[in-house]
């Protein structure tokens, strides 16, 4: 069994937010697979089904984003899962907008909604999903009043792309795992992939155009 839970604010005037955008990811899946929002449990909704014959438990939390160790820590509890079975998905201020990027674990690095699950856990040993938000274009603008604002329509047609792809990451990592999941889906899908190097000419002491190893070639020398 695993446990994905995404991250958000509960109320129609939080649904467009950046901040939003783990309460975004989960209902994807739960629209693609065709799992409905019919459970709640400790200060959360719940959809669930079969995901590649592992059963999944979509998560979000209604104690508002700052709380939500308060609705996950008492359900890992009650489903008796360790912490490697819990994604949780969160925007995140420091990548780029729409770019997706898997961690196995580690601190919150100033994730509130992080921070208070692995208080509410005693532990960071699980995986997270970040869809990048970007940081405001002017400095002086009020990071709080940034995460809570409607992106405008060009910024949320990339971030709906890093939505789709989050989405895609998650059911990938119920399937591979951890590891498989970041080495397919953190590298950015914009950057060309590298070429491969040219092969290295033969050298001395190597069989070149079928002589032995050691043998000399013959070059005549031009007139």
């Amino acid at each position: 069994m695993k446990l994905i839970v995404g991250l958000g604010n509960p109320g129609i005037q939080y649904t467009a937010t950046r901040h939003n955008v783990g309460f975004r990811v989960v209902d994807r899946i739960a629209n693609a697979q065709g799992w409905g929002w019919n459970d709640k449990r400790d200060n959360a909704v719940l959809a669930q089904g079969l995901s590649d014959g592992e059963k999944v438990i979509l998560v979000k939390p209604q104690t508002y984003m700052n709380e939500s160790g308060r609705a996950v820590g008492p359900l890992l509890r009650f489903y008796k899962l360790p912490l490697e079975d819990l994604l949780v998905i969160c925007d995140d201020l420091d990548l780029p907008n729409g770019r997706v990027r898997m961690r196995e674990k580690g601190s919150a690095a100033g994730q509130h909604g992080i921070e208070s699950i692995i208080a509410h856990l005693s532990g960071n040993n699980f995986a997270r999903l970040k869809v990048g938000i970007g940081r405001p274009l002017y400095p002086r603008q009020d990071v709080i009043a940034y995460v809570l604002g409607i992106p405008p329509r060009e910024e949320a047609e990339a971030l709906t792309k890093g939505e789709e792809r989050a989405a895609e990451a998650a059911l990938a990592w119920v399937k591979e795992g951890v590891t498989a999941t970041m080495n397919r889906y953190n590298p950015d899908p914009a950057q060309p992939k590298r070429p491969k190097p040219a092969p290295v000419a033969p050298t001395g002491g190597q069989e070149v155009a079928g002589k032995p190893a050691g043998d000399k070639i013959d070059v005549e020398a031009g007139g």
